[in-house]
């Protein structure tokens, strides 16, 4: 074990957000800076107050000073200081914009009781995330995740992002609140996108809006029923889309299949706690046990005989060219560095 590591898990790192005005509009600018927490009022997921016993202590404190070391916290150390040398090693601070407009804060869900703050990306359980989100937030109105539909999970009514604070009160939640997200392989997240809002036939909505478009720009002589359909779009046209630079320079991307880099700004805002799809079960309870609330919630566990798996999303990429491959993969490339996923062995990048 490194001392670095160690030295580095005695700190209690949070995030200051200094504002600027500029022109009648408001700009936010990320800072890093050291400070101590103090005890603060929780409840549980049932609402039911939980009294700020003298030494009790918020989910950051918890993580950044546990009262005992563990394996657990030292791997999400790692995992924190990978992202802080991809940012650094890719110079992403200077080549990109170092501000934050409130839009750029519309992923970031907020815990005001358990002092949390959850980035959701699309395809990484956000649906299981936003029910557990609901529990916690929810004063006891809900009591099982699983109970809560899906659709409802995604009402952007049911929870509070971060945008929709004042300045002063983004800043707060910034500095105290315990930041975390979840990630997956990016192309294994990019084929379950696909094959979720493209082979599925009730997604007509995401036909409408993506698929017509794909195929008129990426199928030659496409027959008029597909190009009013748009709900046959092939993988390979997908991926087309996606490396076309006029794509990028028309719009950004739809936030199933836009970067974790962008949904959720990982060289702006420091997470605290970056979990793994890979290993969901384990890190999420991890959170919920920061929380305090491990005794009241769990994660919900069940298996989808339907999930995107590695195997599959090899034989996805067997039709796409190395040419696109390689163009495909600089799009998400900082995504793999900065999150330690290694080059698919299924690529031909030479």
């Amino acid at each position: 074990m490194k001392p670095a590591v160690l030295e580095v898990m005695r700190m209690n790192r949070v995030c200051r957000m200094v504002l600027v005005t500029s022109v009648g509009s408001f700009i936010l600018v990320i800072f890093y800076f050291q400070s101590m927490l103090h005890p603060v009022m929780r409840r549980n997921p049932f609402g039911m107050d939980i009294c700020c016993r003298k030494g009790s202590r918020s989910p950051l404190q918890e993580l950044y000073n546990p009262t005992q070391l563990s394996n657990t916290a030292i791997l999400h150390q790692i995992r924190r200081d990978q992202v802080t040398d991809t940012c650094r090693a890719n110079s992403v601070s200077s080549r990109k914009r170092r501000v934050l407009t409130p839009n750029d804060l519309k992923h970031l869900v907020v815990d005001e009781d358990h002092e949390m703050i959850y980035c959701y990306v699309p395809k990484v359980a956000c649906t299981n995330w936003k029910r557990v989100m609901m529990v916690l937030t929810g004063r006891g109105k809900y009591s099982d995740p699983m109970e809560i539909p899906a659709n409802e999970a995604h009402v952007s009514s049911n929870l509070k992002t971060l945008n929709q604070y004042s300045i002063p009160e983004i800043n707060h939640r910034l500095k105290n609140y315990m930041k975390f997200l979840f990630v997956r392989e990016p192309f294994e997240r990019l084929v379950s996108a696909y094959r979720n809002k493209f082979t599925q036939k009730y997604n007509t909505s995401f036909h409408k809006r993506y698929g017509t478009k794909i195929v008129r720009r990426q199928r030659k002589n496409a027959t008029q029923e597909a190009l009013r359909k748009g709900d046959d779009v092939k993988f390979e046209e997908f991926v087309a889309y996606l490396i076309d630079p006029h794509t990028q320079r028309e719009e950004p991307f739809n936030e199933h299949w836009q970067t974790v880099y962008s949904l959720c700004h990982p060289c702006h805002i420091h997470y605290d706690l970056i979990g793994k799809y890979e290993t969901l079960e384990e890190d999420s309870n991890y959170v919920l046990q920061l929380a305090g609330v491990g005794n009241y919630l769990k994660f919900p566990t069940y298996a989808k005989s339907t999930r995107t798996t590695d195997e599959m999303t090899t034989e996805f990429f067997q039709n796409i060219s190395s040419l696109h491959q390689m163009q495909l993969y600089e799009v998400y490339k900082l995504d793999f560095l900065m999150f330690n996923y290694s080059v698919p062995s299924y690529l031909k990048l030479e």
